[in-house]
């Protein structure tokens, strides 16, 4: 029983109803208090308003035929059952008792308080208490011309009575906001906790199951729960297609590994065999690296791939010449080119200057070159040219080769993908992806234009540097 008790406690249904309760209770019973105390000070102003005008009064009266005059109107207001009775009390100026007039409910108050001189610059307010009565005497004093003082006074009970009525509805009504507030409270909590379950139930499924194609219903509402929603969705489509990926990465690696150690094996046993010559067995052991070599640049490459996209690939930002690095790439395939004829040239302006890892973008720009290269006939160009484009620079690898085919256009970009064109270079199906993953670890984009038999145009828009003497280098 404690532990469900504690286990409820901390229930965030049951925190939420019982915070909007106590809101909804604070305010309805701050509103209530300030009526109650609004409406006794106007209950109050009231009374003293009726004191006033039957001082005012019985002083006239006073004025114009003295004590009989008080005493005629007092008699008058008692013979005719008037609502409003008052204490009516009148003292000479030698502080004799010229006349005296109480409800007999009254007697038991003290009036020997009221026997102090009053000025006669204005009215003076007395409150008297009883100990039969819970309800104290409001008195007012007015000093007369002739030096006589009039009094005037009536009790409060009418006025406490009506007020403790008030607060009677004032408690029930709070009772009520009370319960309000609880089923509104605990209303509202299930129906805006409803996409949280659902979230948790997904989640709870994955966990379970291992299936990440679970979903939450989202609507076009945009408030914080439903965007929750939303970016659970997002992360879960694309962390089910980064493991689809993996699974078929994976699936690829195996299979484009099994060659290259097969071929280490069954070279290393011909090494191995009896009667081979030790030249034969160095050209083996050569033959061996080179597959090693194969292998750990796949690898390697895997590895880049996936740092990249993950964000943890290890940038140092730098101020980079785009001419500069653009030439140093073509240094390194100008002989390639060479050898089967394909001219090799730039397009590329002085001054443009790229915010980069500098050993990247040149990784990026000679994979592009190989690439060209690889798929470009004897007799044919590749151009590399530059230009700004907004805020970005954009480098554009142009060949004349065999173009890329509309169903391998879309998959271009994808890890070990190789395309189908004749005629050209086997490779390792990295080097694209490679290109785009560096691309984008550094906020830039890279696209392909391209048509069959018409040659490609590959892209790459980076962040240029606007003030190359005040580079940002980041490691």
């Amino acid at each position: 029983m404690a532990a469900w008790r504690q286990r409820l406690a901390r229930t965030l249904g049951l925190r939420l109803t019982l915070w909007y309760a106590g809101i909804f209770l604070a305010s309805v019973t701050a509103v209530g208090l300030a009526a109650y105390w609004l409406l006794g000070a106007a209950l109050e102003r009231r009374d003293h308003q009726l004191l006033l005008e039957k001082l005012a009064s019985y002083a006239a009266r006073y004025e114009a035929g003295g004590v009989p005059a008080v005493s005629r109107a007092v008699s008058d207001e008692q013979a005719a059952g008037s609502p409003d009775l008052v204490l009516v009390r009148l003292v000479g100026p030698g502080a004799d008792l010229r006349f005296f007039s109480v409800p007999a409910a009254w007697t038991a108050f003290d009036l020997a308080s009221l026997d102090g001189p009053v000025a006669r610059d204005g009215d003076e307010w007395h409150l008297l208490f009883s100990a039969r009565t819970e309800a104290p005497l409001e008195v007012v004093s007015h000093a007369l011309s002739d030096g006589a003082v009039i009094q005037v006074g009536r009790t409060t009970l009418g006025r406490e009575g009506f007020l403790l009525e008030v607060r009677r509805v004032l408690g029930v009504m709070v009772g009520l906001v009370l319960l309000a507030g609880l089923a509104g409270g605990a209303a509202l909590t299930l129906s805006g906790l409803r996409p949280l379950r659902d979230l948790r139930d997904a989640v709870r499924d994955i966990a379970r199951t291992g299936r990440l194609g679970a979903r939450v219903e989202t609507s076009a509402s945009g408030d914080l729960v439903d965007e929750l929603g939303q970016v659970f969705n997002e992360m879960s489509a694309r962390i089910e297609a980064l493991v689809e990926g993996m699974r078929g990465a994976l699936d690829n690696v195996a299979h484009d590994l099994r060659t290259p150690v097969a071929r280490l094996r069954a070279r290393a046993e011909s090494a191995l065999a009896a009667g081979v010559s030790d030249e034969t067995a160095r050209e083996t052991l050569a033959e061996c690296v080179e597959e090693a070599d194969r292998v750990m640049a796949l690898l390697t490459t895997l590895m880049d791939i996936s740092e990249a996209e993950t964000g943890t690939m290890r940038l140092s930002l730098d101020a980079v010449p785009v001419d500069e690095a653009v030439r140093d790439t073509l240094d390194l395939y100008e002989d390639i080119a060479d050898d089967r004829g394909i001219a090799l040239r730039a397009d590329v302006p002085a001054g443009l200057i790229v915010r980069a890892d500098r050993q990247r973008f040149r990784q990026v720009l000679a994979n592009l070159v190989d690439n060209a290269l690889k798929y470009t006939p004897r007799g044919g160009s590749v151009v590399v040219s530059s230009g700004r484009d907004g805020q970005a620079i954009a480098i554009a690898v142009t060949d004349t080769g065999v173009g890329i085919a509309p169903d391998d256009l879309p998959r271009i970009f994808d890890r070990l993908y190789r395309g189908q064109a004749p005629g050209a270079e086997r490779g390792l199906g990295l080097g694209l992806s490679l290109v785009r993953a560096i691309v984008t670890a550094h906020g830039g984009t890279v696209d392909v234009e391209s048509a069959p038999d018409q040659g490609a145009t590959f892209r790459v828009r980076l962040p240029a540097e606007n003030k190359p003497g005040l580079f940002l280098r980041q490691a």
